[in-house]
């Protein structure tokens, strides 16, 4: 039996008013407490969680970024003839994206979207390796970079797979007892909250099944370590979409060229904005200026949330909407969806969480990058008692 296994469940947009008045995982985790998150999409909030670092130090932040000279899409500019009953369906997106990404060979998450084939050459894609793997990062080390550094064992969960599989790869992993790490990563409740949102009634089994399945990893971690540290956290919440802003028929109707005189991102919560002459700055600058579901986010208050980069490469100016609001249709979607996150880090459903077995949480755990410390904390606890010689046994008597 090995001495200790450091358990981190990560479970993608269980926020903290997901489960705040749920009985989640109170029996085996009674200690909880809310955390900040990050501002962005997953994108950064999952770089942030892996590496301990903000955004402006990691660079991992919005997926699409104007940069012609290095876009990998040129060859999809001659798409933009296709009809767009076809290219905007998701099916046909989903499948176009897998067949890119392994034509580019991308390590990370890749997804198509909404972004018009049109324009598609403007644009460079910013994850192309897969932050849960050493040398994921855009800027710096991960978890996984510091493991492998001081040659702990340890476990990850393989995105490409479903939760279950991953599930059982780890229970494999802790009967095995070559472990001193172990790391899972279970999505789907993040895909569910979008489609439904966060008062649906389908929430709870989903959670009824995650308690099922930490149960089932702490009793056969139980077996094979003295202690098992569990954490379960999450990167941000969800917010339900009640208000539907048409965010680029108010940029179109200006006087303005798209790829002319400006090029936008239209995230799912933010627009991003590049300009290539002071008109159209001015121009689009009032035009948004004059909306009341949003507003733009002043360099003071980017630079505060670790998402001001000198050189603009995410944007020059950066347009928020309120929470509950969604910009549709955007580069993200063409049509509404229920829920969604992305919004600004101190509104009420941005809020993370973390859970833990473990008797307190540090003070200084107050944000999703804070969740680094406790894994390289415990990582290297687990390696060091591991390796650590057996007391010898007392020589019976005769």
């Amino acid at each position: 039996m090995k001495a200790i296994l450091p358990l981190f469940v990560f479970i993608d947009a269980c926020g903290w008013e997901i489960i705040k008045e749920d009985p989640f995982a109170r029996d085996f985790a009674p200690n909880r407490k809310r955390l900040e998150s990050v501002f962005g999409y997953s994108s950064t909030c999952v770089p942030s969680i892996l590496s301990g670092r903000w955004p402006d130090q990691h660079r991992n932040w919005c997926y699409f970024v104007y940069d012609p000279a290095h876009s990998p899409f040129k060859s999809l500019r001659a798409w933009r003839w296709l009809p767009k009953f076809l290219t905007s369906r998701r099916r046909f997106r989903r499948w176009l994206s897998k067949f890119i990404k392994t034509r580019l060979n991308f390590r990370g998450y890749f997804d198509l979207y909404n972004v018009p084939f049109k324009y598609i050459s403007l644009f460079d894609f910013t994850e192309k390796k897969s932050p849960l793997k050493p040398g994921g990062m855009n800027r710096g080390t991960n978890i996984f970079d510091f493991l492998e550094s001081r040659a702990i064992t340890y476990h990850v969960s393989n995105p490409a797979r479903g939760e279950k599989e991953n599930l059982n790869e780890l229970l494999a992993f802790i009967r095995s007892e070559r472990g001193e790490f172990a790391f899972v990563y279970w999505p789907e409740l993040d895909g569910l909250l979008h489609r439904v949102g966060n008062q649906s009634p389908e929430i709870a089994p989903k959670l009824r099944q995650y308690e099922e399945w930490i149960s089932q990893l702490l009793a056969t971690a139980r077996e094979h370590y003295q202690e098992v540290r569990l954490y379960i956290f999450s990167d941000h919440g969800m917010a339900n979409c009640d208000e539907w802003l048409d965010l680029k028929a108010k940029i179109d109707s200006l006087p303005l060229k798209m790829g002319v005189d400006y090029v936008v991102v239209y995230d799912s919560t933010m627009a991003r904005f590049w300009f290539f002459n002071a008109v159209a700055r001015e121009r689009i600058t009032r035009c948004l200026k004059r909306i009341p579901e949003g507003r733009i986010v002043p360099d003071d208050e980017l630079k505060r949330l670790h998402c001001l980069f000198p050189d603009r490469y995410f944007g020059e100016l950066i347009f928020l909407v309120k929470e509950g609001v969604l910009i549709v249709p955007s580069h993200m979607g063409e049509r509404p969806i229920r829920a969604m996150h992305g919004y600004h880090p101190a509104d009420q459903h941005s809020y993370a969480a973390l859970l833990t077995n473990q008797p307190e949480i540090p003070e200084d755990i107050t944000a999703i990058p804070d969740v680094y410390q406790l894994m390289t904390r415990d990582a290297v606890l687990a390696h060091e008692r591991s390796r650590a010689p057996e007391p010898a046994a007392e020589l019976s008597l005769r």
